[in-house]
């Protein structure tokens, strides 16, 4: 009887996601780190589903999201592994309904750096990591926030000391000489992601990205 349930508990299917927000950012580390907890508890590697998206992009932005969903419906996964709760998203409402998409086909979001699932052992919503998952994103939200409003005061603070910030007045390029310059602002388009996702993952602005989708577009 025992061995028979030791091993149920060790084929459970599970999936990694992680997420970066930039070209620049690398996943290797959080891959590295949750691909040792299948392999200590026992559980079944299934896939691994990276993103190169902002946390902040809309939900049908993100493919990784939309992956793991596709395999919980399809009852091939019952552990999501993530970093941390920002790897899911960065806005509450984002992280808020992926997890309850997820708890309606039986599939417990385990995160890393705390040690903890959103279902217990039995199925049954976890009120601890409920309670972790709404203070955790409300936190990250905090923190986006802030850095919005230092990078607003950085800019303000340049502008009041004189500074000219944008593109120098004379430099302009043509349509192909824009995209040579930015391939990985091209990149971004051609795969489809919106103007301020192309900026988030590039890390360059959306008045960068704009001319680069025209030029595209000619």
């Amino acid at each position: 009887m025992n061995n028979h349930r030791r091993t149920r508990l060790e084929n459970i299917p599970a999936a990694i996601l992680v997420r970066v927000s930039t070209n620049k950012q690398e996943t290797q580390r959080q891959k590295h780190e949750l691909s040792a907890v299948p392999e200590a508890k026992g559980w079944e590697m299934v896939e691994v589903c990276e993103e190169t998206v902002s946390g902040s992009a809309d939900r049908d932005e993100r493919p990784g999201l939309a992956r793991i969903e596709e395999l919980a419906r399809a009852g091939k996964i019952k552990k999501v592994l993530v970093h941390e709760i920002s790897r899911v998203a960065r806005r509450p409402s984002v992280a808020r309904s992926f997890v309850e998409s997820l708890e309606q086909c039986g599939v417990s979001v385990y995160w890393h750096a705390h040690s903890i699932e959103t279902l217990m052992a039995s199925g049954k919503r976890n009120p601890a990591a409920a309670i972790m998952l709404a203070l955790l994103a409300e936190m990250t939200r905090a923190e986006k926030e802030t850095l919005v409003e230092r990078i607003k005061s950085g800019l303000d603070e340049a502008r009041r000391k004189g500074v000219k910030l944008g593109r120098p007045e004379g430099t302009t390029l043509e349509a192909k000489e824009l995209v040579a310059k930015h391939p990985d602002i091209a990149r971004a388009l051609k795969a489809g992601q919106s103007v301020r996702n192309a900026a988030k993952i590039t890390g360059k602005g959306a008045s960068t990205v704009q001319p680069v989708k025209a030029a595209l577009a000619a």
